[in-house]
This record gives C-alpha cells, sequence and structure tokens, in this order.
C-alpha cells in the first residue's frame, strides 16, 4: 500500500499538481494505494461543471482517492450522503473510489492509523453567500469535537499520523498568523488541535489550507503544491 498527501486542490483549479505527479511517476499504483487531500477538494463544489470535471479526474486516476473536508465545500451535498463505516472510522462514499474522511475519526489502513479532522473558517465570507458558496458547517460542531476527543482516549491517544486542514493554534502561530480583531472564528478549533497535538503521541500531522508548503517543529507539514509520500 502506497499513500500520497495532497494539500489543498480548489476544484480544478490547483489540481494540476496531482495530474502531472502520476504522468511523472514510474510507479505502479492500484486502487488499494491512496491519495489523501487535506481539504478544500471541489469533490462537492460549488459548480455543477466544475464537481464533474473533478470527479472524472480523480474517478480516473490509479488510485482511490480519500479526502477530509476544508472550509470551501458544498456542505449540504456532502452531508446528505450516508454515513457508512470503513476501515474503523466514518465515511462518505462520493464514488466507491472517492471517499470522505469525516471529523474525529481513527482509520486504520493496513496497520497504519489516521487521526482525521476537517474544517476551518473561510476567511473571505464577505465575498460569499451563506448556503451557496459558504456554510455554517465550515466549523466543527460541539459533537464533533467530542467524538473526535473520545475516539482518541479509546486509542489510548496513540496514531501514526494526523490529517487536519488549519492546523493547531501554537503551528498557526509559528507559520506567522496572528488572530485578529472580528476574525478569531477559527480560534476554538485551533485550540482544540492544539490540545490534541499536546495529548497525542504521532510521527507526523499533515494539513493544508495556509497555501504553502513548510515543515514546522520537526513533524508537522503544511502542504500546497509539494506532494508528500508515506511509506510503511
Amino acid at each position: 500500500m502506497k499513500l500520497i498527501l495532497s494539500g489543498d486542490t480548489h476544484g480544478t483549479f490547483d489540481l494540476d499538481k496531482i495530474i502531472t505527479f502520476f504522468q511523472k511517476q514510474n510507479t505502479t499504483y492500484t486502487k488499494e494505494d491512496y491519495l489523501i487531500i487535506c481539504g478544500d477538494t471541489g469533490i462537492c463544489g460549488y459548480s455543477e461543471t466544475e464537481e464533474t470535471k473533478v470527479r472524472h479526474i480523480l474517478r480516473n486516476l490509479p488510485v482511490t482517492t480519500l479526502f477530509i473536508d476544508g472550509n470551501h465545500e458544498d456542505f449540504k451535498k456532502l452531508n446528505a450522503f450516508p454515513v457508512e463505516k470503513w476501515h474503523g472510522g466514518n465515511v462518505h462514499f462520493i464514488e466507491k473510489d472517492i471517499i470522505h474522511l469525516m471529523r474525529g475519526q481513527i482509520f486504520n489502513l493496513s496497520g497504519i492509523t489516521f487521526f482525521t479532522f476537517g474544517g476551518a473558517y473561510s476567511p473571505d465570507r464577505a465575498y460569499r453567500e451563506e448556503g451557496i458558496s459558504w456554510f455554517p458547517e465550515e466549523l466543527p460542531s460541539r459533537q464533533e469535537y467530542l467524538e473526535g476527543w473520545e475516539n482518541l482516549k479509546k486509542s489510548g491517544f496513540k496514531v501514526d499520523y494526523i490529517l487536519t486542514h488549519t492546523a493547531p493554534k501554537n503551528i498557526v502561530s509559528q507559520m506567522g498568523y496572528k488572530d485578529l480583531p472580528g476574525r478569531n472564528e477559527e480560534a476554538p478549533l485551533r485550540e482544540f488541535l492544539q490540545q490534541v497535538a499536546d495529548h497525542t503521541d504521532f510521527k507526523a500531522w499533515y494539513f493544508g489550507h495556509f497555501h504553502k508548503d513548510c515543515k514546522i517543529a520537526d513533524s508537522f507539514f503544511c502542504l500546497y503544491d509539494i506532494l508528500s509520500l508515506i511509506q510503511r
């Protein structure tokens, strides 16, 4: 099993990096290998035409696509899919090989464990329309926080990898981003993720959202243009 991680793809806007990655590979991949996108995918997008293009591209990749949600998703569409169990956690099957990894879940893929927690705040809400191009569900509910914490507790606060869209409070600060007056809506999520970071034993934490590629504090990786491989 091979695992490839990517940052935001934003519909087809940033999808070329994935197409190019697989075009340049000499490695043989199968549907038992996984591409994992860390949010803002457009798989359940605002435009039907764009969404159709995205799914067509992902459907024809040699791997199965997994994704966590970001802040730029159509949550009305996404949450309309039935909740199913897959490799130990709750998912939405968008298609048989395009799967949404829900918030606060732990998945076991061939002995490798992942904790997933999507969601983030859209700083451009003022230019979007609620229920059309942004949704209140972009930020987690109390139930999602509680479920995530309970699942970590059941795991003994130990997983191999953590996958999120935004990042823990201290990591965001080290990246140079500060909370601004009137724009602290993401603070509870960052603080929750900081609690996860402080209490959980993990190898590496991957996230997107900030549109840059960088490594912070040895085990935190912000992904955007550069895809990352996890070796078993």
